[in-house]
């Protein structure tokens, strides 16, 4: 099973992004809190898209930031400067034993046991 981070989530909205729809649709993939929020928390959405990401967010689902993530993530942020946002998402992966589809995986490639998935490079 697999985590998608906000990143994928944005770029499969995108009508040149068809394949990344077809990924979603076809595995099921979990997200995190963190991507609800930095998705639905963008403030320059447009109405369209603010519809088309709580229906997607409606039917996905979303994993929470329990304290096993937390953990992770403090432990993640002791060893390397990282990003909040970054660190949390990389937790939820750790805590539930999923690899994380991402385009950046430059940020998280340091990350011991932490699968990573670029579905860009497929």
């Amino acid at each position: 099973m697999t985590l998608i981070d906000s990143n994928i989530i944005i770029y499969a909205a995108k009508p040149e992004y068809s394949h990344l729809r077809l990924y979603i649709a076809q595995n099921a993939p979990a997200v995190s809190a963190v991507s609800y929020v930095e998705v639905l928390g963008y403030p320059m959405l447009t109405d369209e898209e603010r519809r088309h990401f709580e229906t997607f967010f409606a039917s996905a689902t979303i994993l929470p930031i329990s304290d096993t993530v937390l953990n992770q993530a403090v432990r993640l942020r002791q060893l390397r400067k990282m990003r909040l946002g970054d660190a949390l998402t990389a937790g939820t992966a750790l805590a539930y034993g999923l690899t994380l589809v991402t385009r950046n995986t430059k940020d998280f490639d340091w990350v011991e046991h932490l699968q990573l998935m670029n579905p860009f490079e497929l």
